[in-house]
Parts: C-alpha cells; structure tokens; sequence
C-alpha cells in the first residue's frame, strides 16, 4: 500500500468546505447569522492566508502570514465551542469533528511557526 502524502493545503481546503457546509446549515436567526458569518470568515481564513504564506517575500513575512492563520484557526474555534453550547445546529454531534479538526490544524500551525522561529534564528546566529 502507498504511503499517503500529507498536504496542509488540500487540508486547509477540506476545512474550509466543512466550515462552509456546517454555517449552511446553521438557521437564519440573528445569531445564526452572526456567529456563522463570523466562522465563515475565521474558517475560510486559513486556507488562503496559508496560500500567502507560500509566497511570502523573507521569513518574518511568512511567520506573520502563519500567525494570521494561527489566529483565525483560535477564532474558528471559540466560535464552533459557541455554536455547541447555544446550539445553533440541529445535530450537535456533527460540530465535534471539525472542533477536533481546528485543535489539530492549531497544533500543526502552533509547531509551524516555533520552527521557523528556531530556523530563522539559528540563521541569524550564524552570521
């Protein structure tokens, strides 16, 4: 069997498109479009902020570009705890998956940006 390749990009995409499908799904009150704009935005973020990270012009540009979707990966998640507690879909049940997806990408985001840090500093002291 072959090995499976992993790609934070077409994971980003995944995440987003169960963002979008989850806030399609949530009632058209004045909370659930509130809070399902906000994930909207906070969901989407990741995928094309990191998108820009690939391109970033020198280090700092590209640990600012991780920082930003490390933060919009926070703000998608304090929403979708939200959207659990209140609730403000039908099935709860369906909320959790992409609550444990938002923990991971955090993680995997989190460790991303300590390593550039360590490599841009073992850069500098190099000089």
């Amino acid at each position: 069997m072959g090995e499976r390749k992993y790609d934070l990009e077409d994971r980003l995409l995944a995440y987003a498109v169960n963002i979008v499908r989850l806030v399609e799904r949530m009632p058209g009150t004045r909370a659930g479009n509130h809070i399902g704009g906000q994930l909207l935005r906070s969901g989407t973020s990741p995928l094309l902020n990191h998108g820009e990270a690939q391109a970033a012009e020198s280090p700092d540009d590209f640990m600012h570009k991780m920082r930003i979707c490390l933060k919009e990966l926070r703000e998608s998640q304090r929403s979708l705890r939200l959207i659990m507690m209140v609730p403000l879909v039908k099935n709860i049940g369906e909320v959790a998956p992409v609550l444990c997806e938002t923990d991971e990408l955090i993680r995997i985001f989190v460790s991303s940006i300590r390593t550039a840090y360590r490599n841009k500093a073992s850069v500098e002291k190099k000089r």
